[in-house]
C-alpha cells in the first residue's frame, strides 16, 4: 500500500470564486498521473482548498459599498483589487483585542489539513501552495506550530488533533506564489525569520525525503519578491527564486501577471516534479515517465 502526497492550496488576496484553486488543481493532478507510470496514479495526490476570504466577504462588500459611494473613482477595477489586498491585509492581522480573525483564518487551514488527515492518513507528506496574501498566511501558521505555539488561538487548536500532518512534522514542500513575504518581514528585525521546510520532524518519518521551497514571482507583478535575499536565514531556507512570465498576451507585461501564477506551466512543472519526487521518495524510489 502507497503513501498518498497531501496538498492544501491557499488563495490569495481579494475575493475569489469558492472554486478558486480548480485550475491549478486540475493542472497539477493531470501532470502528475502522466509522471507517475502506476495505476490510479490520479488518486495518490489529494488536494483541499482553503477559501479563507469567506471569513472577510460580507463586511469587505459593505466597506467597497461605502467607499464607491463617498466620490467618483477611476480606475475601479484596479482600485478595488487594492482595496481589497489592502482589507484583507489588514483585517488579518492581530489586534489589540486579540486574535479574533487570525484566529479565524487559521482555523480554515487546520480543518482544511484535518480533512487531509482523513484522505491521505495522518503521516502524508504535506505539500503547501499558496499565492500572494496566502504565502504570508501559511508562513505565519507554519511558524506558530514550529516556534510560537503559544501564538496559536483557540479556534485553531479546536480544528485539528494531535497526528503529524497536523502538527508540522510532515510538511514538506512549499511553493509561494506571487509573494509579498518581503514586504511583511519589515515588521521584524533583520526582516525576520523563516518557516522550516521540510520540518526537522520530517526526517525521522521519511529520512529520504529533501523537500523544498521554491519562491516563483513575475517581475513585472508589483507585490511579488523574491525572498533569499532577505537574510541569510531566508537564503538557507528558500531552496530558489524562480522568477518566471506569468500570464498571456494581455497580462503577463504587467501588474495583472499576479493573477496568473495558477495557469502558468512554468510554474506548473516545478510542482508536479517535486510533487513526484517527494511521492517516489517516501514510497521505495518508484520511477517516472520522462
Amino acid at each position: 500500500m502507497t503513501q498518498k502526497i497531501a496538498v492544501v492550496v491557499i488563495h490569495g488576496a481579494g475575493t475569489p470564486d469558492e472554486n478558486f484553486a480548480d485550475e491549478i488543481v486540475t493542472r497539477i493532478a493531470k501532470e502528475f498521473a502522466k509522471k507517475l507510470p502506476i495505476s490510479n496514479s490520479e488518486q495518490e495526490i489529494v488536494f483541499e482548498p482553503v477559501f479563507w476570504s469567506s471569513i472577510f466577504e460580507v463586511e469587505q462588500e459593505k466597506l467597497w459599498e461605502r467607499l464607491n459611494q463617498s466620490g467618483d473613482l477611476d480606475f475601479p477595477l484596479l482600485r478595488r483589487f487594492v482595496i481589497e489586498f489592502l482589507a484583507d491585509a489588514v483585517a488579518y492581522q492581530p489586534t489589540a483585542l486579540g486574535n479574533q480573525n487570525y484566529d479565524k483564518v487559521h482555523a480554515l487551514i487546520a480543518a482544511s489539513i484535518n480533512k487531509l488527515r482523513e484522505k491521505a492518513g495522518p503521516h502524508a507528506p504535506l505539500c503547501v501552495i499558496s499565492h500572494s496574501l496566502g504565502t504570508v498566511i501559511a508562513s505565519n501558521y507554519f511558524y506558530d506550530l514550529q516556534f510560537r505555539r503559544e501564538n496559536m488561538g483557540v479556534e485553531t487548536k479546536r480544528c485539528s488533533s494531535n497526528t503529524p500532518i497536523e502538527q508540522c512534522e510532515t510538511l514538506t514542500l512549499f511553493y509561494t506564489l506571487g509573494s509579498p513575504m518581503a514586504l511583511w518581514s519589515l515588521r521584524y528585525i533583520d526582516f525576520g525569520s523563516p518557516i522550516q521546510v521540510p520540518s526537522s520532524m520530517m526526517k525521522t518519518q521519511y529520512p529520504s525525503v529533501q523537500g523544498e521551497w521554491l519562491n516563483f514571482y513575475d517581475k513585472d507583478d508589483v507585490l511579488a519578491f523574491p525572498l533569499q535575499g532577505l537574510n541569510s536565514a531566508y537564503e538557507a531556507a528558500v531552496t530558489k527564486d524562480v522568477p518566471v512570465n506569468a500570464g498571456g498576451l494581455l497580462t503577463s507585461w504587467n501588474p495583472l501577471s499576479h493573477l496568473k501564477y495558477d495557469s502558468d506551466k512554468d510554474v506548473i512543472k516545478p510542482i508536479v516534479e517535486g510533487l513526484v519526487k517527494t511521492w517516489r521518495e517516501v514510497n521505495g524510489g518508484e520511477g517516472v515517465r520522462q
